[in-house]
């Protein structure tokens, strides 16, 4: 049995009233230093065998139409336990060897805060690496 995991967050153009709200109670509630907060949600599926390509085909296009909206919400799909390592730009990461790789050379690795999208991907690449999208699906 695989596990699945689809996150969903807003696109960074889009204003995140929630996100706004949770970053003034954590100064309220004396947690200073934090320099941005945005909400998302996580759904995890978990399947019966190993993930095809027709299986995943389904999942992106569920995850594309159904579990988020794709005018204001972006979505990444991986499955739970694989490496989920972010190559924008900005992040200095950490491979999984253990050396260090410069920024935009993440493949393989994991986030590890260097990076201020937190591993969510900030625009300077493709973001978080995920269970492979088929061709014929455009990934959000």
């Amino acid at each position: 049995m695989a596990r699945v995991v689809v996150d969903v967050m807003l696109k960074p153009e889009i204003l995140d009233p929630q996100g706004r709200a949770v970053m003034g109670a954590l100064g309220r509630l004396g947690l200073t230093g934090v320099a941005s907060v945005r909400q998302g949600k996580r759904f995890e599926i978990e399947v019966d065998g190993e993930i095809d390509e027709d299986l995943s085909e389904r999942l992106h296009e569920l995850a594309g139409s159904l579990l988020s909206n794709p005018v204001i919400e972006d979505y990444e799909i991986y499955e739970e336990g694989d490496e989920v390592a972010c190559d924008c730009d900005d992040c200095v990461c950490e491979p999984v060897d253990g050396s260090t790789q410069v920024p935009g050379e993440a493949a393989g690795g994991t986030d590890q805060g260097g990076c201020a999208c937190g591993g969510q991907g900030c625009g300077g690449g493709s973001g978080p690496v995920d269970v492979e999208a088929p061709a014929a699906v455009e990934k959000a």
